[in-house]
């Protein structure tokens, strides 16, 4: 099976959430594939203080704060693919998802140890504002570059949808989102490839650490 784990950086339960939703759903038929929701609403995340205590201690999670970041930690490495979603804020990501990704300082013991260990998984990116070209694409950017500096293996949604889905929400919540056919329709493209590529890279990595060895004994 794999395990794709879809994190809402919205503050509020509104257009962000729905498509999520419903690219998470669309992932969630492919045979083989488990989808999970993580909302970043409400939770309390603090600001990454880059005390680097993890990192001195050797630890995969945040030792400084016992803030609800504690349990999605493991919740994160347990999943074999990921779709970030963000609303626009200011032709960024919303600080919540910013917050929530700084805080992965630990992952440098994780990649100390195996330096390949995040290249085994796969990353889309979802990005929803109020005006037609308010940011999408300066969002998808942060997302994305999250994934760039784990060694995350990036899925476009091919062609039309390049960067990751982008949708136009028109400021009216999940209606709005809703009427944007084309960026619902992308939204769940780029989930069912981030699935399908997780797929094959789990079936590949047998084959692969078969070769390794066969090579290894010559």
């Amino acid at each position: 099976m794999v395990k794709l784990l879809g994190i809402c950086g919205s503050p509020r339960k509104a257009a962000t959430e729905y498509i999520l939703t419903e690219a998470l759903q669309a992932a969630a038929e492919i045979e083989g594939v488990t989808t999970q929701l993580l909302t970043l609403r409400g939770k309390k995340i603090n600001f990454c203080l880059h005390c680097d205590r993890c990192v001195k201690n050797e630890l995969d999670y945040c030792p400084t704060f016992d803030d609800d970041m504690r349990p999605v930690y493991q919740t994160f490495y347990e999943a074999d693919a990921y779709l970030l979603a963000s609303p626009v804020y200011n032709m960024g990501a919303s600080g919540q998802i910013v917050t929530f990704l700084n805080r992965f300082r630990p992952t440098y013991t994780i990649l100390k140890k195996d330096p390949n260990y995040f290249s085994r998984k796969v990353g889309g990116a979802i990005a929803i504002g109020g005006t037609r070209n308010g940011g999408q694409e300066t969002a998808l950017n942060v997302l994305l570059g999250f994934y760039y500096t784990h060694g995350i293996l990036v899925v476009s949604g091919g062609l039309g949808i390049y960067h990751g889905a982008a949708i136009w929400s028109q400021d009216r919540k999940v209606e709005g989102a809703r009427e944007d056919v084309t960026g619902v329709a992308n939204a769940r493209t780029i989930a069912r490839r981030v699935a399908e590529a997780a797929i094959m890279l789990k079936s590949g990595k047998g084959l692969l650490n078969h070769e390794t060895e066969t090579i290894a004994r010559r």
